[in-house]
């Protein structure tokens, strides 16, 4: 295995027990209590939140950079308690992530 092949093996999830296991850090961290949490086939987005507390990701996710995956969980579970993308959600986002908005304008 090459060091290239090593270092990207690294930066993507193992599987989605090793995801929702970063799910599971972030809602004890954030004190964010999803009802539910699911991992399935999403077409247009990466993840909802819904009002009743089901925190959806999509499997696309999997595929993804842990970095990028880990914004998308952040993001969610905020708004589990701020269901809104004003200041407030922007400051405790910017809090969690300080770099939450140069690397992902992309995505």
């Amino acid at each position: 295995m090459t060091d290239v092949t090593r270092l990207v093996q690294e930066r993507n999830w193992k599987d989605a027990e090793q995801f929702r296991s970063r799910i599971d850090e972030w809602s004890n961290r954030l004190q964010a209590k999803p009802k539910n949490i699911q991992i399935r086939p999403m077409k247009n987005k990466w993840a909802s939140c819904s009002t009743r507390g089901l925190v959806s990701f999509s499997t696309r996710l999997l595929e993804e950079d842990q970095t990028f995956g880990e914004y998308v969980i952040v993001h969610e579970l905020l708004h589990l308690k701020i269901p809104n993308h004003g200041k407030l959600f922007k400051s405790l986002l910017r809090a969690y992530l300080p770099n939450w908005k140069a690397p992902f304008d992309d995505k």
